[in-house]
């Protein structure tokens, strides 16, 4: 009596169910998509290690942010002034680069949703009916199933399922009549295709393409950080640039009147002042077009930062005096510690390793595929009694199977192909993980040298800048007495503006190269601010 009555009760919540869905079109569309939200970040939570960088700036545009998430409007500050941090940033939050690749990431992890659900109990219930009429009667009709298949870990799969079937006669000899019948079959294979680490091949794969893409996420967000700051200080640079032209244009055109006014007195020849006119003209062309340089780097940032290139905004110069005052500092590594840390730290040469047990994996898989099929197959069927008794199966006449069917290796040509194929790919991932090794190293070699090398240079371009300062006042003053020609003047103008712009420059290129040095190690992190810390 009590199966009958949950037999009953189960017929009728299938029924009621598949109505309803019917009816209602079953969730909306926000409700999958919350669903599928919330799954996928679950998944990036999981596998996110503290190893990789701090969680956050990862969510999708269209998904609320988390509490780690930086907020931050699209929309120019007050002041129209972007210092560095809100550069960074902005263009975390907003650079159309970097939201394609936190969707890349979602979707990666949206993939795996899928092939988890492959091995979860998967419901299925229909419901159909209608309404026959022919010369002799009328007929009202409908059937109902309501089952669920499912794939286990060890290959089997199962498919269970209750069926209704109701019908009524309304005219000559009315009658009606209702049934069911429970039927259920299972396929457990026994060679090829058998075993856990054959049949969640897949599924490893894409929890393995998941993790993948977390790093890679976080290695992009590293370099998208050192490039949004290159750029910055690249415009401040320019910005300088303008200062320097100006100020160089404002030096001749001042020398230029002095000599006009000594050539008017007597004391100076006049091709010295045309010589003076002459650069005046030169220096301006260089002040109008260093401009045009810095306006064209400005607006190419503004884009990066995801802003219309017809904002009005500037860059703070005090980010690039700050820079000044920190000049440069010694490193704390020698470079075969900063080879071993790169080694250690670097996230894509870690997916790269992985990538090997991939390809083993993946040989594993198709030398299974190579071996004899042979599957043990059950099922079960029992309808109900006749007319309307339909919570009442016959089990005692049901209908009961076990059996075999197997397959000989005969045609395994396809298989054989893969087989060498996945042993192929295994030597590939091998080498390319050798080469991205010794990518790394180079590296982490280049960015050392590059580091150095901008230290000195910076150290060179600060007594060049000295130099030139000295020079300028001493030919000043000797032009002044008459003991040079305007020639000299002019020349150590020319190596001033050289030397201050190329102080600026090899300033600029020790910054970028010390984040780029860190990012290359492995030891830059960026922070929910989207500024780093090492």
């Amino acid at each position: 009596m009590f199966c009958k009555f949950r037999l009953v009760t189960l017929l009728l919540l299938g029924i009621c169910v598949a109505a309803i869905l019917g009816l209602a079109g079953a969730c909306s569309p926000e409700h999958y998509k919350t669903e599928a939200d919330e799954e996928v970040y679950k998944i990036i939570d999981n596998k996110w290690r503290d190893s990789f960088g701090q969680k956050a700036n990862y969510t999708i545009s269209d998904v609320p942010p988390s509490p780690q998430d930086i907020q931050i409007e699209k929309a120019v500050p007050t002041s129209g002034t972007i210092t560095l941090a809100q550069a960074v940033a902005m263009a975390t939050a907003h650079n159309r680069n970097y939201q394609s690749q936190k969707e890349r990431l979602y979707l990666t992890a949206l993939d795996l949703t899928l092939a988890r659900h492959r091995f979860a109990m998967q419901w299925f219930g229909t419901i159909d009916g209608g309404y026959v009429r022919d010369s002799e009667d009328e007929k009202i009709s409908y059937d109902a199933d309501l089952g669920f298949n499912q794939l286990l870990a060890s290959g089997a799969q199962i498919s269970t399922g209750i069926a209704l079937d109701w019908a009524r006669f309304l005219t000559g000899d009315p009658r009606a009549s209702i049934g069911s019948v429970l039927s259920a079959s299972l396929t457990q294979p026994l060679l090829r295709g058998s075993g856990r680490r054959i049949v969640q091949e897949n599924l490893t794969q894409a929890e393995r393409n998941a993790l993948y893409q977390i790093r890679s996420f976080n290695r992009y967000r590293k370099t998208f950080v050192v490039s949004i700051v290159n750029d910055y200080y690249r415009v401040l640079q320019r910005m300088d640039a303008v200062t320097n032209a100006k100020n160089n244009y404002k030096r001749r055109l001042e020398s230029k009147e002095r000599l006009e006014m000594e050539a008017d007195a007597g004391r100076r020849n006049r091709f010295e002042v045309d010589q003076a006119e002459q650069n005046t003209l030169r220096a301006r062309d260089s002040y109008i077009r260093a401009q045009q340089t810095y306006k064209q780097q400005l607006d190419e940032f503004k884009i990066r930062l995801a802003l219309p290139t017809d904002a009005n905004i500037a860059l703070d110069q005090n980010e690039l005096k700050a820079l000044q005052k920190i000049g440069i500092s010694e490193l704390d590594y020698t470079l075969d510690e900063a080879v071993e840390t790169g080694l250690l730290r670097r996230l894509d040469l870690a997916t790269s390793a992985d990538k090997i047990n991939d390809a083993l994996r993946k040989v594993m898989v198709a030398a299974d595929n190579l071996g004899a099929e042979l599957n043990l197959i059950g099922s079960i069927s029992a309808a109900s009694t006749p007319d309307t008794d339909y919570g009442r199966l016959q089990f005692h006449r049901g209908t009961y199977s076990l059996g075999f069917e197997a397959e000989a290796p005969l045609d395994r040509k396809a298989e054989r192909n893969a087989y060498r194929e996945a042993l192929i790919t295994l030597q590939q991932r091998q080498r390319e993980y050798d080469n991205d090794m010794d990518e790394v190293k180079l590296d982490v070699r280049q960015a050392y040298r590059q580091l150095a090398e901008a230290a000195e240079r910076y150290r060179i371009q600060k007594t060049s800048l000295d130099l030139a300062e000295k020079r300028v006042k001493s030919t000043t003053l000797l032009l002044k007495a008459g003991r040079l020609t305007t020639r000299d003047l002019l020349e150590s103008q020319d190596a001033l503006l050289e030397a201050q712009n190329e102080l600026t420059a090899a300033l600029v290129d020790h910054a970028i190269a010390k984040l780029s040095f860190f990012r290359d190690v492995g030891i830059l992190q960026v922070r929910p601010d989207g500024m780093w810390q090492q």
